[in-house]
């Protein structure tokens, strides 16, 4: 530990020794599956809306948001202009549909809308898709912390899997929101810590850096060309458009967050403050990657680091004890508020969706959901070493997305925008979905922000048109967003 050196380390051990201590406190409080899945169903809108916005912005995006800016280009600064462009669609979309029918996953929903089979389909699709994805965020804090302190890979997600696995397992959802408000400002104020200290490290300032980024091609975003092995702002537009959609709208570490507000008003003002946030976030992430760029080319960095590196390597060569720390911490609760959230949510799904607990006690669910915890963070700690192969970690992230998570939302899309799509004709869109989107990613090897849209066009088409030829009968008014008389009233 001698290169993160003692107040570093000290620093690191309280904020984590703080976060099981939040666990401890909520314990004590989860007397049923109510408490422990959804808080009671009243958690204050904001605390939620900063919880789900940590949920999200995992160490994924933490890290990888600087390192594709600095190895690519700012591409994905497009996904600022597309999170306000999507709230007000899922508002209408899912939200007055889900506080109407009173779900606890937003999966309950494609029970009622298309049966069980599809039901349980879609909920085996989530716990897939984010088992994979949290393995991606156990792996890249800990890749950060092995950087930062020369401790060997293994140890590191060893140690990232067991914290996030303890606290999640001790105080349920309330657990996760409160330490995900904590994890919130430290990212937050992480991300602003380190864009004015790269700032002033180069000369020049921001104008320079701008200058650089501008020179290099960085900026360089609006290019129409369609080209399947590079990123450029139109399919930046398209991916995020419709991942966003999946985030925000059907994913259950969303859903649940956003039903334990209590009511359509809370979930509204979290939306927006969601929207406006990404804006503020993804720019000075992007911006960081930049700054790192120009950085380099007075500063150079070591050949065999990845663009994912390049970030915990400045925070602990280039800044002070302490500061160094505290940044190393904002990765770690980029990474923790995704773990824990993850977690709680896929045990969720597994109780209420595939009915894992005893009817004799509704106690018993919460020692389920406990034991599932820790079965669950114990697995996605193991996934970690395997995502450890694949490549950069948006990459994992994004194959894993694709595969599993956008049929889902191509689903929901076909329950309440038609009334005639069936589970038997999305089958069809799933089976080509999932064989197409792996040509995609392993013969083709197309560049990652391809995926998920190409994903979801598939899943979507095919199940559009197999539902018109597999005839079924019509879904009632008020499982669609046709039920204008309803929603209104919501």
């Amino acid at each position: 530990m001698e290169a993160f050196g003692t107040l570093n380390t000290a620093v690191l051990a309280i904020y984590l020794a703080g976060m099981l201590g939040i666990g401890l406190y909520f314990s004590r409080r989860q007397e049923n599956a109510e408490m422990f899945f959804l808080g009671g169903r009243r958690l204050p809108w904001l605390a939620v809306a900063m919880s789900m916005y940590a949920s999200l912005t995992s160490a994924v995006t933490y890290l990888g948001l600087p390192g594709t800016a600095y190895g690519e280009n700012i591409a994905l600064i497009i996904v600022c202009l597309m999170s306000p462009l999507v709230a007000p669609l899922i508002l209408l979309l899912f939200y007055p549909l889900y506080h109407r029918l009173q779900i606890t996953t937003s999966y309950e929903y494609i029970r009622r809308r298309f049966g069980r089979a599809a039901h349980y389909s879609v909920a085996g699709l989530f716990i897939l898709a984010r088992l994979g994805w949290l393995g991606t965020v156990i792996y890249a804090p800990a890749m950060a912390m092995s950087i930062a302190t020369g401790l060997p890979l293994w140890s590191c997600i060893c140690t990232m899997g067991l914290l996030a696995t303890a606290y999640t397992t001790l105080g349920g959802l309330a657990a996760v929101v409160w330490t995900d408000v904590i994890q919130f400002i430290i990212l937050v104020g992480g991300a602003i810590w380190v864009a004015i200290s790269i700032t002033q490290g180069v000369d020049g300032g921001a104008g320079q850096i701008l200058s650089i980024a501008k020179e290099s091609g960085r900026l360089h975003i609006a290019d129409w060309k369609l080209d399947l092995f590079a990123m450029s702002g139109p399919i930046v537009a398209v991916s995020f458009f419709f991942q966003l959609m999946q985030d925000y709208g059907t994913d259950q570490v969303t859903v649940q967050r956003l039903m334990a507000t209590g009511s359509l008003r809370s979930t509204v003002k979290s939306v927006i403050f969601n929207a406006g946030t990404d804006i503020v976030i993804i720019s000075l992430l992007l911006f960081i990657g930049l700054g790192l760029y120009a950085f380099s080319l007075k500063h150079p960095m070591p050949e065999d680091l990845s663009a994912d590196q390049i970030m915990p390597y400045y925070i602990i060569h280039y800044l002070p004890q302490g500061i160094s720390g505290l940044l190393i911490t904002a990765v770690f609760a980029a990474a923790m508020s995704s773990m824990d959230s993850g977690i709680n949510s896929i045990a969720t799904v597994l109780i209420k969706d595939f009915n894992l607990s005893s009817p004799a006690s509704r106690l018993n669910e919460v020692a389920m959901a406990r034991l599932l915890t820790i079965a669950l963070g114990t697995t996605a700690t193991l996934l970690a070493f395997y995502i450890s192969t694949i490549g950069g970690i948006i990459k994992s992230f994004a194959s894993f997305m694709s595969l599993f998570s956008a049929p889902v939302l191509a689903l929901f899309l076909l329950g309440t925008l038609t009334r005639k799509g069936n589970f038997a004709g999305w089958l069809c869109g799933l089976i080509v979905s999932l064989a197409g989107t792996i040509w995609l990613q392993k013969v083709i090897q197309a560049h990652w922000v391809y995926y998920f849209p190409f994903s979801f066009a598939l899943s979507f088409g095919i199940s559009l048109i197999a539902s018109r030829l597999i005839k079924t009968k019509p879904a009632p008014n008020e499982l669609t967003v046709w039920n204008m008389k309803n929603r209104a009233g919501d």
